[in-house]
């Protein structure tokens, strides 16, 4: 179930957010991130992701969010969790004067490079970065750099 744009609004300003990132790895151990489109990280460097919905088990939302976000759609069992997370905003989606707050599930989706056709919906441009870049990239969002020590962990122990 997806709220009309006032009802969205009230419960912004209510509750927080459950949402679902990807943190993308290709085979050369680079992250696959996105130029923001929309608020509350409007032209950050930003992985891809998506709300839970309501009514909406983490399993069909984790394969609707990786179809929309990927071009492409994951079993979130074949997945590695990395971590819950919150992010706060100063500003939503639908009005700047209003915070936001998402309760945030990481999850690794490990992928050869040619598996992602992102569409052009949240993000208007896409590039893989170096997990050594990751940190020092100024343009890359803080919220997309707290599963940083999680990700290394994974992939050395993996």
């Amino acid at each position: 179930m997806q709220l009309e744009d006032q009802g969205f609004l009230q419960l912004i300003r209510l509750a927080p957010l459950f949402s679902i990132d990807l943190v993308v790895v290709n085979n050369r151990r680079e992250l696959f991130v996105g130029k923001r489109v929309n608020s509350p990280a409007k032209d950050w460097w930003f992985v891809p992701g998506g709300r839970v919905y309501k009514d909406e088990t983490l399993k069909n939302a984790f394969s609707r969010i990786t179809l929309s976000e990927l071009g492409m759609e994951y079993d979130i069992s074949k997945c590695q969790p990395l971590g819950l997370y919150e992010h706060f905003y100063n500003v939503s989606m639908l009005c700047k004067g209003t915070s936001t707050h998402y309760i945030n599930m990481q999850y690794l989706i490990q992928v050869n490079e040619s598996e992602t056709r992102a569409p052009n919906i949240q993000h208007h441009a896409y590039r893989w970065l170096s997990l050594d870049e990751v940190g020092q990239d100024p343009l890359m969002h803080k919220n997309s750099k707290l599963f940083t020590p999680s990700l290394f962990s994974a992939l050395n122990n993996g």
